[in-house]
């Protein structure tokens, strides 16, 4: 697995099994981060991690959209919702765990239903069988 390619480049495609490994890695990586900056700085710093790994899942997401033939505008919606969450953390406006602002909630809730409908189509749905306009089927064999 080319790990330079699937986190850094947003053209080709990529099959599920490729996708689930490269979540998972990216997934304990954040959780592990995460965990070091609840306890340096708090909330805000944990938000700019979250920051910080935005750029490789949506790397990762895209490839997983392209086989599947989506267009990239959806998880341009998702991957801006979370960072407009992000940045309101960071910037207070998000308010507390237990008394959070209305306007972070209007974006979290949908955008937690938007975020499982992703998973279920990136993570569980056959991509497009043989090449598409992203590139060749990535489990045809050669």
């Amino acid at each position: 697995m080319n790990w330079a390619y699937l986190l850094n480049g947003f053209h080709g495609r990529i099959g599920r099994q490729t996708f689930w490994i490269a979540m998972a890695v990216l997934t304990v990586a954040e959780l592990i981060c995460h965990f070091v900056a609840q306890q340096v700085q708090g909330d805000r710093l944990s938000a700019i991690i979250d920051l910080a790994f935005t750029y490789p899942e949506f790397a990762v997401a895209i490839k997983r959209a392209h086989d599947r033939d989506l267009p990239v505008w959806l998880l341009g919606i998702f991957f801006g919702a979370g960072a407009v969450l992000d940045l309101f953390t960071v910037l207070g406006l998000a308010g507390s765990d237990e008394a959070p602002s209305m306007l972070s909630l209007a974006i979290a809730v949908p955008f937690t239903v938007f975020g499982l409908a992703l998973l279920v189509e990136l993570g569980f749905r056959r991509g497009t069988v043989g090449p598409n306009q992203y590139g060749p089927d990535p489990l045809a064999t050669s």
